[in-house]
């Protein structure tokens, strides 16, 4: 596969999405070919059937490498699903001395205590984000790298998950006849793919609302603050509609799609939608109001719940507010009427979030629809990676070049931290080959 493009997967519970896109001289991203096919071995985002979802994978990685006829190797994929939580946590650790100044090797020190937590059985850290750092009880502090001090400690945000079903995905890839590049959790991504530099620094939550989960993730001045993943998304809305109106679930989806709304009041008594009965069956009819009543009542549930983890998170305290308030995003945000009902419940500003942030200007209007979120946000991922890959291999061949002087060992700038994922990336490829 060229350079500078980059494949992402997204493995969600109603489709999955294979896009590729490449960085154009201005720096943003062209979207080359995109595919996608029915999701069938995805349940609440975690792989319940291998076969099923292998056949899935093949088939839009087929439809994209048509659409941009290339071949594709590589893929970013994405992680999500119900097994996902997150926790604060703090730590510390004291310096033997503190003449010296704090360095790259200290704070990873100070990471891998944190992945000496004692976690539930099956589940494994995905992600240590740091929130601040204190300096012999020096609060706030960003970035402590150069400073002086003996006790260094952090407010961390853990992201947990069970590694049973990253793996899964990661053979599902593997089987479907593609290299894992990367790993990225699906909050993250899609987080990338809408959201301005603006709204993260002024405190944005941003709800991802997919089939079978709901992703939360919160920023506040830059950093991501919180993560949380709801076992709900717009599946559960079709299958209450089928139950509620006794139809089969296709024809549930397309009722909700063309006539659902999230805000009964807007519906007339009289507006009725007639509905083909089956095989000689009589047709049924089904008033818009009693529709909206369904998709309202769930709907509500879904917000609160998230509401519920904005609350946690500490979005009452004035410290902590977030300004830029809601982002929706995913297949579910294209509810009708959905933005006025999240703001009335939360009270917080609210926009539908579309991925077209880091897109070149002349991109279809499909692609920068919120379904496609993610998977945008999943080839950004993979283009930044590919990026550092690149620096790092630079640096590599300027250092086997020269053998530097003390002077200029000072100057070289700091290397940028391997992030968790990527050292996830490669303990899924290393069992993965090893479990043959």
């Amino acid at each position: 596969m060229e350079h500078n493009v980059s494949v992402g997967l997204d493995i969600g519970t109603t489709k999955i999405v294979a896009m590729i896109g490449r960085k154009n001289e201005y720096g943003k991203v062209e979207i080359l070919g995109i595919g996608k096919s029915k999701s069938l071995g995805v349940h609440r985002g975690v792989v319940n059937n291998i076969t099923q979802t292998i056949q899935s994978i093949q088939q839009a990685v087929q439809e994209a490498e048509a659409a941009a006829d290339m071949k594709i190797d590589e893929v970013t994929v994405g992680i999500a699903g119900q097994h996902i939580r997150s926790l604060q946590h703090s730590d510390y650790i004291t310096r033997s001395n503190s003449e010296t100044v704090i360095d790259e090797d200290d704070i990873d020190r100070l990471i891998n205590q944190v992945h000496k937590l004692v976690m539930l059985p099956g589940e494994e850290i995905i992600h240590v984000l740091p929130q601040e750092y204190k300096v012999d009880g020096q609060a706030e502090i960003k970035e402590p790298i150069g400073m002086y001090g003996g006790r260094l400690e952090a407010n961390f945000h853990v992201v947990v998950g069970q590694v049973s079903s990253i793996r899964n995905i990661g053979r599902c890839v593997q089987s479907s006849g593609l290299n894992l590049e990367g790993i990225t959790l699906e909050p993250l991504a899609s987080a990338n793919a809408v959201l301005s530099q603006e709204e993260k620094e002024a405190g944005v939550a941003l709800i991802d609302i997919g089939g079978g989960t709901t992703d939360l993730a919160i920023f506040r001045d830059g950093i991501i603050r919180h993560t949380a993943v709801i076992p709900f998304g717009g599946n559960v809305i079709t299958e209450d509609i089928k139950e509620g109106c006794s139809i089969i679930e296709k024809q549930a989806e397309l009722l909700k799609i063309k006539f659902g709304s999230a805000w009964p009041g807007e519906n007339k008594d009289n507006e009725i939608v007639s509905i083909p009965g089956l095989r000689g069956r009589e047709p049924k009819e089904i008033t818009l109001k009693n529709l909206s009543k369904i998709i309202h009542a769930r709907v509500v549930e879904i917000v609160e719940q998230v509401y519920v983890e904005i609350k946690n998170y500490g979005h009452e305290e004035q410290k902590k507010k977030l300004i830029a308030g809601i982002v929706l995003t995913g297949g579910g945000s294209q509810l009708k009427h959905l933005k006025q009902l999240v703001e009335y419940i939360t009270g917080m500003d609210t926009r539908i979030g579309y991925p077209n942030e880091h897109l070149a200007g002349d991109s279809d209007d499909d692609i920068t629809s919120p379904l496609f979120a993610t998977a945008v946000g999943l080839v950004l991922d993979g283009l930044k990676r590919q990026e550092r890959k690149k620096v790092e291999q630079q640096e590599q061949v300027v250092d086997d070049i020269e053998t530097p002087d003390e002077e200029e060992v000072k100057e070289k700038p700091i290397k940028e931290r391997r992030s968790f994922l990527d050292k996830l990336t490669e303990r899924v490829k290393d069992f993965l080959d090893n479990a043959e």
